[in-house]
């Protein structure tokens, strides 16, 4: 059974340090997303013009397309140190309290996983990034009172893949919201062949298009599967990467041709045979296979959409045409349906 893992776009431990040396560093170097990278570039260029921080940016989508990426490429276009954080990890005041006292003029602050930030913590936060001001506890009991800590004005930069979650008053106090959208076969190909270089790793252009085909949009599964696809060509072939070894070593992996995991196939198995098709409601596909409804929404269904195997609709969610071929599911007729006359 194929290592769900492979196609997760979840970050693993032992990777942190090799994505760090495939990471671009620049705003030109960044394939991809280029309203995104239009809007920054505007920002980032009037910001400099101006000698000021730059504004607050909030960046959504689903994990590895590059959210924490862009924010150091933010601080290096202006050039500015970069100071980075998660929101799990914030879980007292004094956690944050800490950190901002350190913040020097423009200086960038990224907050990964920002929707998990604690409220009170959160709060805190607010006045950080509208005033530039922190307000102290001291004391306890009857003679506390509050000191207010001037800091200077920086650039935050908060990360989420669940923008759902963030509280409107959070996501108001951010100047640019930026989605980051799946990307497009040829574009993970551009992705593929440049770690490739980085690498020393000789890929042709069919093998780096059928390691983009089967990476579900995403640049971190892209290089997974760059490094699996490399370990097979180096000790089972010649070292080169052909669509040939490509696709064996990737069939070994038992990574789907569209690189779809175990909840994706659950998902529209669910849809296409318990449900004829549908349209069937996000909650009753969330209890048919065990699984969170946000995290179906969030996570998984804007791949399959991407695929054209989902559509959404008022009534619920709708397997089309392609995705009964694609799993070899035979269409029922239903109640009211009226077979074709002859």
């Amino acid at each position: 059974m194929a290592d769900p893992r492979i196609v997760s776009a979840a970050p693993l431990e032992d990777e942190a340090q090799f994505e760090v040396g495939l990471r671009p560093r620049r705003l030109a170097d960044f394939t991809g997303q280029t309203k995104l990278k239009e809007n920054l570039a505007i920002a980032i260029a009037a910001a400099k013009q101006r000698g000021e921080a730059m504004d607050h940016v909030l960046l959504y989508g689903p994990p590895g397309l590059g959210k924490t990426t862009l924010a150091a490429i933010i601080a290096e276009e202006l050039g500015v140190e970069f100071e980075q954080t998660a929101g799990p990890i914030l879980q007292k005041k004094l956690d944050l309290t800490g950190v901002l006292s350190n913040i020097r003029e423009r200086q960038v602050f990224f907050i990964d996983e920002i929707h998990r930030l604690l409220p009170d913590v959160e709060e805190m936060l607010y006045s950080a990034i509208e005033d530039f001001r922190v307000d102290i506890l001291v004391g306890a009991g009857p003679g506390a009172r509050t000191h207010s800590l001037s800091i200077p004005r920086f650039t935050a930069i908060g990360a989420t893949t669940r923008q759902g979650l963030v509280s409107a008053p959070l996501r108001g106090r951010f100047g640019l919201v930026l989605r980051l959208n799946h990307y497009g076969v040829d574009e993970l190909k551009q992705i593929v062949k440049r770690s490739a270089r980085l690498l020393s790793v000789d890929v042709d252009d069919e093998g780096g298009a059928e390691i983009a085909r089967r990476s579900r949009g995403t640049p971190r599964i892209a290089n997974r599967l760059l490094r699996r696809v490399r370990d097979y060509a180096q000790v089972r072939a010649d070292g080169r990467v052909t669509r040939e070894t490509a696709e064996t070593a990737l069939d070994l992996l038992e990574v789907d041709r569209f690189g779809l995991d175990e909840i994706d196939q659950k998902i529209m198995l669910t849809v296409l045979k318990n449900y004829s098709g549908g349209p069937v409601g996000l909650n009753t596909i969330g209890a048919s296979i065990g699984e969170e409804p946000e995290t179906i929404e969030e996570v998984y269904e804007p791949y399959l959409i991407q695929l054209g195997f989902l559509h959404r609709t008022p009534r619920g969610r709708v397997a089309t045409e392609s995705a009964f071929d694609y799993f070899k599911v035979q269409r029922k007729l239903r109640i009211g349906d009226q077979p074709g006359l002859l």
